[in-house]
Formats: structure tokens, C-alpha cells, sequence
């Protein structure tokens, strides 16, 4: 049942009746208030605004009272929760509220700001779109390839509809889900979506909300899950309203790196709790999204029971029945609970972002430890850790932090890790915005993507990874110029805790967020798929065969070992008497010599060999050929190659 169909639905809804009247239908949450009432706005009003300015006082009054009288302030009834809710037959689409005589402001819960962050918001029909997913049955865990992509600069118009244009490449790569960064309503013209304010609304610089229900059902008719990245941890600065409306939407007991926190455990916490379990449904009901992944968990702070992502997960599944649908973490303090089932006493949801996992591989292919990475060596170590274990850092002391970080991870959630080379965050940290595989020996870059997308955590490539974009992703932000010095500021300070960006001369030319080149310049080059073929090639033949391989398409963690050759040399093995062992061997350095190799997991199954079955130096994905690394299917000596990786499969002899 649509959103709109229940009674604790937040926001403005329009229905018509038998008759062909519009009722439309309000309800905001304003405990401390005695009177809210809702002031429209017509077409003519909107339209005749930038003529306001001209007129003498008295002229404007007059006008105003005209436009009162044709569609009269609705005054909405309290009930003793403190929501305020009320109907009325209106041709009107735009309002605001006006709260004790105060405003009018926004909607907290606005469907649509075509106007921005302090515009008014718009009423929507309830049920305006025709959906064609009703056999679409939503995507477990199991099996997912993520991709993600900021809307804005996956396509040149950086649009809805213009991203629906794209499909079917993320289709044919070898993707199953994409996990869109946040498309709220934010202030300016470009922004990343953290900032997000009118948590409800689509960012009408990409399009209504009827072409966000557009890009999600032809997703469905190819194959594809939709997820979005949701920010419940905080609001951003401008256009953030919530506090006119009610003080305790915001804890007075926690704050976050990026502003207020939002009280889901102090005084009328109930009130915000709702706004974010209605927000869940919403979602997951009104645009058949498949899925949420939750920004910062570890700033979303709740000491009362049930947790509050115990139930984001719980609202999920049951708003989404009978489609299946996730619930994705990115929780820099690793705690474990939040991938542990319910039923085992966790919050249980399905998986969670593994920045170990990016960190070590990016020291392992540049060699650089400054800022955040000084306490990970890239050794083969840390990288056969992260398969076989998830996470690094599991309770032990953090010296980056000067503290303990993360918490136990039980074997049978390590598969819950999500890996990656790439994400809007790593890239969009660094100085300019560069891409690993810009910085990173080709050959290397190659070997450490096979043991990203064949290990048996959950794979995520960010937009163009794929075919080797040579454009950056830079942080951008459009904002007012008071806002906008402020975010430099803290932009400069952030990059600095990299020696390299701390420099005078570095921090003189780092690039300013609210610069349009920023955003701009952070546009994907489509014709480089052409150009870059042979990285597209990689990816679309590791993806293939993760999804194809038996073996290695099971992620099961229980049935693989792994052992290191070399300080950055590994071996991955999966034990399979039924369909074969597979084989994995990752040479980050030198070409190892046979004498190094005593390690029993390269031993052949009794009365089988190994087979060569990929290698990363295909000439196809631009290496310089590839020969089996073992002589008489591994009982002659072995050829480790420098900077490759090589897949060999166990067949009878």
C-alpha cells in the first residue's frame, strides 16, 4: 500500500474524488505549537513575484489580499501527539506553513521544491505514475554488484531521465544494483547530497519525482536494483527548517563532524523517529527503491531500545513486502552488531562498507601512507586478512585515532563486507579528486581488481571505474558566499592532514566546492568508453565471471584459505571437491622465484592439475601476454609473474 494511502503519512497529498475535485491532504509534527496552518500559493502568485518588487506598498498588499481571498490559509487541527494535520478542496499546488504566527516556511516533509531549498513546497496527486514492476521481486545480498554514481555528473544534462540513457551499459558491465548517491533536496545548483534539507523531495535539478519513479521502473525492466544513500545522521546548514516546526528533532546530548545530530533518544524523540521510519517507507513504497544505504552510522547515536537501525531494518523489509530489499551501513567505527542478525541480538542489517579493505589495497598500489592510511602497510597480509576476515581493525588499538577501533566480526557475516577501490569519498578526498586507477601501475591496478571483484565480499565500482575515467571527482558544493568561504576553509583543513596538501602553494590552489568547474569538471567523458576499451573489458569479464564461476559465485568465506607467497604476494584458494578447486594468485611486486614457493595451497588436488582459466595480463585488457604460472598443471616449477594476477582451476588429470 503507497505511503499516501496510510494514515500517519507526513507532507502534502492531493487526491480526487468522484466528483473530479482536488482534496488536498496535510500533516506536520509540531508538539510545542498552537496553531499551524497552511498558506498557498497560485501559479499567477509564483508567476507575478518578480513583478512584487516593482510595485509601491500598497499596491502589493492588495495584491496579496487578493490571492488570500481566493485561496484562504487552511488551519489545521492538533491532535495530542502534536501532529497537526487537515483537507481542503484547492486548485492551489504550492504552500508553506506558518507556525504561531511565524514563517511561512517550508514543508520538513515537502514532496517536491521546485523552487529550492526556501521556495515553497508542491503538492503532489497521490498515485501519478504507472508502474510496469509489479513481477519485480527486489535483490538480496547475495550475489549483488554495486555500483555507484552521483546523478548529477553521471550524465552531461545530470539528470533523471538522462541517466536512464545508461542502463543498459551498467546492465551489459556486469552490474545487478546501483546505489545512488543522495538526490534530496539541497541548496544551490550542485552539491554532493550530503547537505541535504527536505529529506522527502527529489532535487529538482535532477528532475520531478515522476522521473525519479521513471529511472527506478526502467531499471527494473532491465534487470537492475535501484538503492538509495540516505542521510539520517544529520541536515545540511541552509534551507534546514526542522527546528521552526519543533526543537526536538535535534539532540541536545550529541553532535556530529557536520553539524547537529538528530535525537532519536532524548526529550519527544518519538516525533523524529517517526520522520525517519516515514521517510524508510516512503522510499521504499512510493519509488519501489530496493534498498537504502545509511551515510555515517556511526554518527547516528541512540542509547534506547530497539535501536534506531535496528528499525530502519525492521520498517524496511515490512514496507517493501513481498519484494526483497537491503540495508547497507557505512560505519567508519566498524561495529559489528550492525551486520548481526536480529534474532542474534544485532540490528541486522545486510551489509556494511570495509574501508580496510580500500585502504590497504590503495597503500599497496601507491605506496603512499600519509593522513588517514599511516596505519596500514599494503602488505599481502592485510589483504588476505580482509578476505578471510573482513575487517582489520576488530578491537584493537588504532594509532590514527589514538583509540580502540571496531569490534569482532563472526565469520559468517565477513561475506556482509562491502569492498572497493573506488567511492565518492576516496576519490573525492584527495587533493583533486583522482582516480586510483590514474595514479596506480596499470599491470598492479589490474592484479587488485581480480581480488576485489572475485573475493567473496559484496563488490562496488564508482561511475567510470569501469572504463578508466580520466576525469576527476572533486568535491563540490554550491552555496551562499557566506557558506561557501566556510566550506574552503574546512576543505583546506581537511586536506591537510596530508603532508603532500598542506603546503602553502597546495593549499593556494585547491580547488574552491562552489567554483562551478568543481562540479563541472567532475562530469563523466562518455566517449572514453570507446577509448578505453580495454579496461572495460577487464571489468566485464571479472564481473562475468564472479556471477558464472560455481565456485567462486557461492561467497562462502567457510570454503577459502589464503596465505601470503611473498611481503606482497598472495594466494586464495577454494576448496570445492564437487565442482573443483579454484586458485587465485596476486603478485603485487617482483616476479617471484620458485624457491619462494613452499606453500602447500598451491599443491594440486590428488589426481587433478591446475588450468589456467584468467590472467591480467591479457593483451586484451592491455597487458603484455599471459602464460600459465605452472609447468605440468603445478608439479613443475612455478612462474610467478611480476604485477599479475592469475585464476587456475583444478581439473582431473
Amino acid at each position: 500500500m503507497p505511503l499516501s494511502k496510510q494514515d500517519d503519512f507526513l507532507g502534502a497529498i492531493s487526491r480526487r474524488d468522484e466528483a473530479g475535485f482536488a482534496e488536498a491532504r496535510f500533516r506536520v509534527w509540531a508538539p510545542d505549537a498552537k496553531h499551524v496552518e497552511v498558506v498557498f500559493e497560485t501559479d499567477t502568485q509564483r508567476s507575478s513575484a518578480r513583478h512584487e518588487r516593482n510595485l509601491q506598498p500598497a499596491q502589493s498588499a492588495r495584491r496579496r489580499h487578493a490571492a488570500d481571498a481566493r485561496h484562504p490559509a487552511l488551519v489545521l487541527q492538533r491532535d495530542a501527539t502534536g501532529y497537526f494535520s487537515g483537507a481542503v478542496r484547492t486548485d492551489a499546488t504550492l504552500y508553506k506553513y506558518r507556525v504561531d504566527g511565524e514563517g511561512p516556511w517550508p514543508d520538513p516533509c515537502s514532496r517536491f521544491q521546485p523552487q529550492g531549498v526556501h521556495g515553497p513546497s508542491q503538492i503532489l496527486e497521490a498515485d501519478d505514475f504507472e508502474w510496469s514492476d509489479g513481477d519485480w521481486p527486489g535483490r538480496a545480498m547475495h550475489g549483488q554488484v554495486l555500483y555507484e554514481l552521483h546523478l548529477g555528473t553521471f550524465t552531461p544534462a545530470g539528470t533523471f531521465d538522462a541517466a536512464i540513457g545508461k542502463l543498459a551499459h551498467l546492465r551489459d558491465l556486469g552490474v545487478t544494483t546501483i546505489e545512488l548517491m543522495p538526490v534530496v533536496q539541497c541548496p544551490g545548483r550542485w552539491n554532493w547530497g550530503y547537505d541535504g534539507v527536505q529529506l522527502y523531495a527529489p532535487n529538482h535539478v535532477y528532475g520531478e519525482p515522476a522521473a525519479f519513479k521513471r529511472f527506478v521502473d526502467r531499471a527494473h525492466a532491465m534487470g537492475l536494483a535501484v538503492i538509495l544513500d540516505v542521510v539520517y545522521n544529520h541536515l545540511g546548514p541552509d534551507g534546514n527548517y526542522l527546528k521552526c516546526f519543533s526543537p526536538y528533532y535535534f539532540s541536545s546530548r550529541y553532535t556530529t563532524d557536520w553539524g547537529e545530530a538528530l535525537n532519536f533518544d532524548g526529550e519527544q524523540a518519538q516525533g523524529t523517529r517517526a520522520f525517519v521510519l516515514n521517510n524508510v517507507r516512503y522510499w521504499l513504497q512510493e519509488f519501489h527503491l530496493d534498498g537504502l544505504r545509511l551515510d555515517a552510522t556511526q554518527s547516528i547515536f541512540d542509547s534506547s531500545t530497539p535501536h534506531i537501525l535496528s528499525e530502519i531494518a525492521q520498517t524496511a523489509r515490512t514496507a517493501a513486502r513481498p519484494r526483497e530489499v537491503v540495508v547497507i551501513a557505512e560505519d567508519e567505527a566498524q561495529r559489528s552488531i550492525q551486520v548481526i542478525p536480529l534474532e542474534q541480538g544485532g540490528y541486522g542489517l545486510d551489509a556494511s562498507w570495509n574501508d580496510d579493505f580500500h585502504h590497504a589495497a590503495r597503500v599497496a598500489l601507491t605506496g603512499s601512507r600519509e593522513g588517514y592510511y599511516r596505519d596500514y602497510t599494503g602488505r599481502a597480509q592485510e589483504l588476505v586478512s580482509c578476505v578471510l576476515r573482513g575487517f582489520l581493525y576488530q578491537g584493537q588499538w588504532y594509532p590514527w585515532q589514538q583509540r580502540a577501533r571496531g569490534t569482532p566480526l563472526p565469520l559468517s557475516r565477513v561475506a556482509a563486507c562491502i569492498v572497493y577501490l573506488q567511492n565518492h569519498d576516496q576519490v573525492g578526498n584527495t587533493y583533486i579528486g583522482e582516480r586510483l586507477h590514474g595514479i596506480a601501475a596499470p599491470a598492479r591496478y589490474r592484479a587488485m581488481l581480480a581480488l576485489t571483484l572475485l573475493a567473496p565480499q559484496t563488490p562496488l565500482l564508482f561511475m567510470g571505474q569501469e572504463f578508466a575515467a580520466s576525469t576527476p571527482f572533486m568535491f563540490f558544493a554550491d552555496h551562499n558566499p557566506e557558506l561557501r568561504a566556510q566550506v574552503l576553509v574546512g576543505r583546506r583543513k581537511f586536506v591537510a592532514q596530508f603532508p603532500a596538501y598542506s603546503a602553502e602553494a597546495a593549499q593556494a590552489s585547491l580547488v574552491d566546492p562552489g567554483d562551478e568547474a568543481a562540479y563541472a569538471g567532475s562530469k563523466l567523458d562518455w566517449s572514453e568508453v570507446q577509448r578505453h576499451a580495454t579496461a572495460l573489458a577487464l571489468h566485464r569479464d571479472l564481473l562475468k565471471l564472479r556471477a558464472e564461476d560455481p565456485v567462486i559465485s557461492r561467497q562462502d568465506v567457510r570454503q577459502l584459505e589464503g596465505a601470503t607467497l611473498s611481503e606482497h604476494a598472495l594466494a586464495l584458494r577454494w576448496h570445492d571437491g564437487e565442482r573443483g578447486d579454484r586458485l587465485l594468485i596476486v603478485n603485487l611486486a617482483d616476479d617471484l622465484p620458485a624457491a619462494s614457493l613452499a606453500e602447500p595451497l598451491l599443491a594440486p588436488p590428488a589426481g587433478a592439475g591446475w588450468a589456467l582459466t584468467w590472467a591480467s595480463e591479457e593483451p586484451r585488457y592491455g597487458g603484455h601476454g599471459a602464460l600459465s604460472p605452472c609447468e605440468s598443471g603445478g608439479r613443475g616449477p612455478w612462474h610467478i609473474a611480476a604485477h599479475s594476477a592469475v585464476l587456475l582451476r583444478a581439473v582431473p588429470e
